[in-house]
């Protein structure tokens, strides 16, 4: 299913400047390509310099009935993508296409050990379609857990859990919004994201954390302006969870910090993210002993 006919995402050239991690030369544009480039202008020049945009938080995590402190990290990059393997392509093909990559990264620790979250989200630039692909994983001193969604003619999604009643099983699921696309959804063009009642399929980590059923739940979603920011929310009524994502109202639409409330065992508690800093770096560059400014800069 796509998101929408109403929520369409902009059309941008595909033959447009790609960034890789591997550092390839850009594609020169075609006059087409570069036309539709000059549209949009602004998004090319953010998004097409050879480099990604990281911005640090500072984590207050609900876990276990408590808050944790902790640090969390959101790193957007665009890269050249292969569709049907769904991977990041290691070199120029014509089936190529350009996606927004959100690799979002979480630490903290409950009482003595240590938790470590990733999920990386690839939604295609050029199309109203679904992410591409969307995986998750955590450790911890009690095990791993793995979730990781393909987009086919459905939506495919292997899970892989240390506990019995979480445990390993493959999904078959029917198209609807996923929560973890909506964050990159709002980078490219808030205007896009969906505003109303709709089925969305949570977010992993929610999902997996709280030992939830992997499916779509009803939602109500609304986008408000508020003193010089935008704020979006998401309600699960079913869940008693609400994500508000508050980011600046001008492009590039930097997420300043995001809000998740939910109800457990009667408990309600409220995970909070408040941004440090946002740099633009190529950081795959920088991987010396001697390249720790960059990451002391961003508090971490």
């Amino acid at each position: 299913m796509k998101l929408s006919l109403k929520i369409a995402l902009p059309i941008f050239a595909t033959t447009i400047l790609f960034v890789f991690c591997n550092n390839m030369e850009p594609k020169k544009t075609t006059t087409k390509s570069v036309e539709v480039a000059q549209k949009h202008s602004k998004f090319n020049d953010y998004w097409y310099q050879g480099k990604a945009e990281i911005t640090s938080y500072k984590l207050s995590q609900n876990r276990y009935g408590e808050i944790h402190e902790g640090k969390a990290v959101n790193i957007f990059v665009t890269e050249d993508f292969l569709p049907e393997k769904q991977v990041k392509a290691d070199s120029r093909n014509d089936k190529n296409i350009p996606i927004l990559k959100l690799n979002s990264t979480k630490k903290y620790v409950t009482g003595i050990y240590p938790y470590s979250l990733m999920t990386s989200t690839f939604s295609p630039i050029n199309t109203n379609e679904n992410a591409i692909k969307i995986s998750f994983s955590v450790q911890e001193w009690c095990g791993n857990t793995f979730v990781q969604l393909n987009n086919r003619e459905q939506f495919k999604i292997d899970f892989h859990s240390y506990f019995e009643s979480n445990a390993d099983r493959k999904l078959t699921l029917e198209k609807n919004i996923l929560e973890n696309e909506l964050w990159n959804v709002l980078r490219i063009n808030p205007k896009n994201l969906p505003i109303g009642k709709f089925d969305i399929i949570p977010s992993f980590e929610f999902l997996a954390l709280n030992h939830q059923k992997i499916k779509a739940y009803k939602a109500e979603t609304s986008l408000d302006e508020k003193e010089g920011f935008i704020v979006y929310s998401i309600n699960y009524p079913e869940l008693e969870r609400t994500l508000t994502i508050k980011a600046t109202k001008e492009f590039p639409f930097i997420i300043e910090n995001w809000k998740e409330t939910s109800t457990r065992r009667g408990k309600t508690l409220t995970t909070k993210a408040e941004k440090i800093k946002t740099i633009q770096s190529a950081y795959w560059s920088k991987n010396g002993v001697a390249d720790t400014q960059e990451r002391k800069e961003l508090g971490l």
